[in-house]
């Protein structure tokens, strides 16, 4: 089953792409001044049903009050910071995000941006953004020609 069209975005592919690469860098040569400054973005699923569209981001570690929602016409935005945690002895290997994060995306149809809401349970945050009553699917039924 191929990929929606409104799914694809080849900047997106070129972030991932620039994140895979900066964590292997920082895993084989430590952190780097760059990757500590940009933000990162966190690993997320988008669903639609009928109803709405669902997003789901991984945020293990970020507490409710570092976490920032908006929507802005079509784009919904999720921006936050993981601190850093205190640590007792040296860290010896670092290969968890830490810092500033943000997250895009682009919604096909027209929302209800009023509506939306958001919840975070065991490090997963899903955002509910209800679809605007034109976009929802409706059915047809079918008379007869008589």
């Amino acid at each position: 089953m191929g990929i929606p069209a409104w799914t694809r975005d080849p900047l997106a592919e070129f972030e991932d792409l620039f994140n895979r690469m900066s964590r292997m860098f920082e895993s084989a040569v430590g952190s780097t001044p760059m990757a500590e400054m940009a933000a990162w973005a966190p690993l997320a699923d988008m669903t639609e049903t009928d109803d709405a569209y669902l997003i789901e981001a991984d945020l293990p570690g970020v507490a409710r009050d570092d976490i920032d929602i908006s929507m802005g016409g079509r784009e919904l935005v999720i921006t936050g910071e993981l601190k850093e945690r205190e640590r007792t002895g040296v860290l010896r290997r670092g290969t968890r995000r830490t810092g500033r994060f943000e997250y895009r995306a682009l919604l096909p149809a027209d929302v209800k941006a009023d509506d939306v809401h958001a919840a975070l349970n065991d490090g997963v945050l899903t955002v509910t953004v209800p679809k605007a009553e034109k976009s929802k699917p409706r059915h047809i039924e079918i008379t007869s020609g008589d």
